[in-house]
């Protein structure tokens, strides 16, 4: 039979810790990618498109629909935004759920985008490219 593990109050005081940090992390991040949209949204579809794993006919296009994709984010409650980037949850070791959520979009949605011919790269390579803009924006 298995050893039921039962924290005391100091194990359980440090795991609500632990949690609410995570939470106001994550708060932050997505509270910091709402204010900065439309900036995040540009740097994003240029970096994509410089990387060349997104080729596009309208690189407008394809910024408004990112732009579009954050200002949702901010919107979202926990269980949407959960559910969206489950697939890809185990992409990286510690991800950025704004970054996670923007990737879970360009790869599920944005491919069937009008603007959008082909998107290239792996999932890690464009979750990496999009990353990389979002620290700069949210720290």
């Amino acid at each position: 039979m298995g050893k039921v593990f039962r924290p005391s109050n100091r194990e359980a005081s440090i795991l609500s810790r632990i949690e609410s940090s995570k939470e106001m992390a994550r708060r932050k991040a997505i509270s910091a990618a709402w204010d900065s949209a439309e900036p995040l949204a540009n740097a994003i579809a240029m970096k994509l498109v410089e990387s060349e794993l997104v080729e596009t006919t309208n690189k407008n296009a394809l910024e408004e629909q990112i732009s579009q994709c954050i200002q949702t984010l901010g919107r979202a409650d926990d269980f949407e935004v959960d559910y969206q980037v489950a697939p890809y949850r185990n992409l990286v070791p510690n991800p950025n759920v704004v970054s996670l959520y923007v990737t879970a979009f360009v790869l599920e949605k944005l491919i069937d985008h009008k603007a959008v011919v082909d998107i290239f790269g792996s999932d890690e390579d464009i979750y990496l490219c999009i990353n990389q803009q979002v620290t700069k924006f949210t720290g």
